[in-house]
């Protein structure tokens, strides 16, 4: 028996994830990662990050999506005193810095950038390890998603357990599942099924 069957829908293809030697896209937001002392780690979760102030990208916050650059820093220091943040990153309007004295190596930020990006083996002589590294001016278009690296498991779970609690289900879209920092996602009825959607849902599909 032929039948038809149709259905509305969609299914996102996330981009927050970016090959070692690819341009991030101004605008979006994507996994990075930050390490800190592990005595700082509650204060962070908690209140969220504090610009540096200097920098080989003058102040901001620095991060990279690389996990082996995170896992160096705090520099000298024992790995039972370090914590690794995941984060999630909105980048804003990214400008990339490839070499020593670019002329907007420090001043990037006035120049209208929320972000400065560092890609990997560039001809910057401060990285050695030739790993890409970013500064993010805001501190607020970070948010601690998890912790990745803590040698500690008693405390890895405490601060795991501190990142839920601040990312609590207020803070969770019902329909998505994401949490919502700029307020809340704006859900309205699916065009074939009337079900209350979000657009930022991963996949719906209905059969009207």
């Amino acid at each position: 028996m032929d039948e038809t069957i149709t259905f509305s829908g969609w299914e996102a293809i996330l981009d927050d994830t970016l090959s070692a030697d690819e341009d991030p896209k101004s605008g979006r937001t994507y996994t990075m990662y930050h390490g800190t002392y592990l005595q700082h780690a509650k204060t962070i979760i908690s209140n969220g990050f504090q610009q540096s102030t200097k920098g080989m990208l003058g102040p901001g916050v620095y991060v990279s999506r690389n996990i082996d650059k995170a896992k160096c820093y705090p520099l000298i220091t024992d790995k039972k005193d370090k914590v690794v943040f995941k984060l999630k990153v909105r980048v804003g309007k990214v400008k990339k810095i490839d070499c020593d004295n670019h002329p907007m190596q420090y001043t990037w930020h006035q120049n209208g950038y929320d972000c400065a990006w560092v890609p990997p083996n560039s001809k910057i002589s401060a990285i050695k390890s030739g790993r890409e590294e970013d500064c993010v001016w805001d501190p607020q278009r970070i948010t601690v998603v998890g912790v990745a690296c803590c040698v500690d498991d008693a405390k890895r779970k405490e601060l795991r357990a501190l990142v839920r609690r601040q990312n609590g289900t207020d803070d969770v879209c019902s329909r998505c599942q994401q949490s919502k920092p700029a307020g809340p996602h704006d859900t309205q009825p699916c065009w074939g099924c009337s079900e209350t959607i979000c657009p930022f849902q991963r996949k719906h599909k209905c059969y009207p």
